[in-house]
């Protein structure tokens, strides 16, 4: 087993992706694994080809046979599992792919890496073997005062949410029956570099580029907390080499925004670094349309556990990430236009205010 070496699966997509190019800057062996569904986007990995570092293995976490000789062939330090479908509208529009990615596909993993872990001895190995599953506070709900920690109840409600909690208890099932070195981690919304522009930050900047309306659920006064991406990463990279099995760690960005309020936000880094040939502000553009489906009016999280425990804290406050973030999303319109070329262009009029997955 090497020390330094992992397989991430999902690592094409948006935090796939910026954990990838983090570990393998850490001095990690990668092995990035992903279907390359409509958010996985090879180019978010391409930077890495040639490096002898990192390969790519285009496939699904469905897929046990790939998993089993991924597993034999590169006997990995770890497993980290951030493959999914993600979005919350794609789950009320089709909730089968969610059950299929995010329930059948970890059960897979699940039993995959039982096989390996249990069968093969390697529980008895010097070197400690871990899967590290992440996931999203969505599975708590929604609160109207206070923070979710790790010991308050699931309350999904969305297909997405009830699919990353089906999960999640899988995780802790066949940790707990089995004996497998699972840890899970729960995130708050992310933002930074490569995130698939149907999330509400990439969504509202590519839109606004475009000088098309920015469509926001209801009255926008939905709130979530905020972490960059890039904190994020290192908070898994942290649990990676010093979590214990059977835990669950929140991540959290102590950073609550409504979504109108970081809506206005990006309108005023747009209006300072790209103004309008207009001369009108972006905030013109903004259009309040119909709520979607039992939409989550507050998420809060308390991140004490794994700052005390694993010594993480956020880098970023929200004001300069996002400044980082409309600068990255400038910096690469091609970036843009190749993701566009596999947008579902049903979506471009949707608002879509999570991202967790790939």
């Amino acid at each position: 087993m090497s020390d330094r070496k992992i397989i991430v699966t999902g690592g094409a997509g948006f935090i796939g992706a910026n954990f990838v190019h983090h570990m393998v800057g850490r001095g990690w062996h990668v092995i990035t694994l992903d279907a390359l569904t409509y958010a996985g986007n090879r180019a978010n990995v391409a930077s890495l080809d040639g490096d002898p570092q990192h390969s790519f293995i285009h496939g699904s976490i469905t897929d046990g046979a790939l998993i089993d000789t991924l597993l034999a062939e590169h006997s990995p330090r770890a497993i980290v599992n951030f493959a999914a479908e993600s979005h919350v509208d794609r789950s009320i529009d089709g909730p089968k792919d969610f059950i299929d990615t995010n329930i059948v596909g970890v059960y897979t993993l699940l039993e995959s890496i039982r096989a390996y872990y249990i069968e093969s001895a390697r529980a008895n190995s010097e070197t400690a073997f871990r899967f590290l599953h992440v996931s999203t506070d969505e599975v708590y709900g929604s609160i109207e005062t206070g923070e979710f920690t790790e010991n308050s109840p699931y309350s999904p409600n969305s297909p997405y949410a009830a699919s990353k909690a089906s999960a999640d208890h899988l995780v802790h099932a066949w940790q707990k029956t089995f004996g497998i070195p699972a840890i899970v981690t729960n995130c708050t919304n992310n933002y930074g570099p490569f995130q698939f522009p149907e999330k509400l930050i990439p969504l509202m900047i590519t839109k606004a580029l475009a000088e098309q309306p920015l469509p926001i659920y209801g009255n926008g006064l939905q709130v979530r907390d905020w972490v960059h991406v890039e904190d994020h990463c290192r908070a898994l990279s942290m649990v990676l080499e010093h979590g214990i099995p059977g835990e669950t760690y929140i991540v959290g960005g102590n950073a609550s925004r409504q979504n109108l309020e970081v809506v206005r936000h990006i309108c005023d880094i747009l209006d300072r670094l790209r103004p309008r040939t207009s001369g009108k502000p972006y905030t013109e553009l903004i259009e309040h349309v119909t709520d979607r489906p039992a939409h989550d009016t507050r998420y809060a999280v308390d991140s004490a556990k794994i700052q005390a425990e694993i010594g993480w804290r956020p880098e970023y406050d929200f004001k300069s990430g996002i400044e980082q973030t409309v600068n990255w999303y400038l910096d690469n319109e091609d970036w843009i236009d190749v993701v566009r070329e596999k947008y579902d262009g049903r979506r471009l009029g949707r608002t879509g205010h999570r991202g967790s997955g790939t």
